[in-house]
């Protein structure tokens, strides 16, 4: 059974980049569309960013185009989120998920069809 465990979280200054790291395990994560979360405190859990199967397909939220960049590496069985210029609002834990689509190309920015969740790493951002 496929599990997830989220990395590479932690405090940054405003401007600052991080790299969070979505490592599988358990099965082929090659099979799996992930995707990219984040839940500030007293808000709703928020899609950030998703990649397909096979990484020919990849979705950002409007407001992460050109500061995020969601990367897979199959072989080593782990996908990226590139986190550019962060601001204290993306102060956040931030969750990745996995689903086993049908088609290899597909991706989604809604966490409704994604059964597998990992348990967040706190990004937190301040001066």
């Amino acid at each position: 059974q496929l599990q997830l465990v989220e990395s590479g979280g932690g405090l940054v200054q405003p401007g600052g980049s991080l790299r969070l790291a979505c490592a599988a395990s358990g099965s082929t994560l090659a099979f799996y569309a992930i995707g990219w979360f984040r839940q500030a405190p007293g808000k709703e859990r928020e899609g950030l960013s998703c990649i397909s199967p096979n990484g020919r397909t990849t979705d950002y939220l409007d407001s992460m185009k050109g500061r995020f960049s969601i990367s897979r590496d199959n072989a080593k069985t782990t996908v990226y989120l590139q986190m550019n210029n962060l601001t204290n609002e993306d102060t956040a834990v931030y969750y990745c998920a996995a689903r086993r689509p049908a088609s290899v190309l597909w991706c989604s920015k809604t966490s409704t069809p994604f059964a597998t969740w990992g348990r967040g790493t706190q990004v937190t951002v301040s001066s």
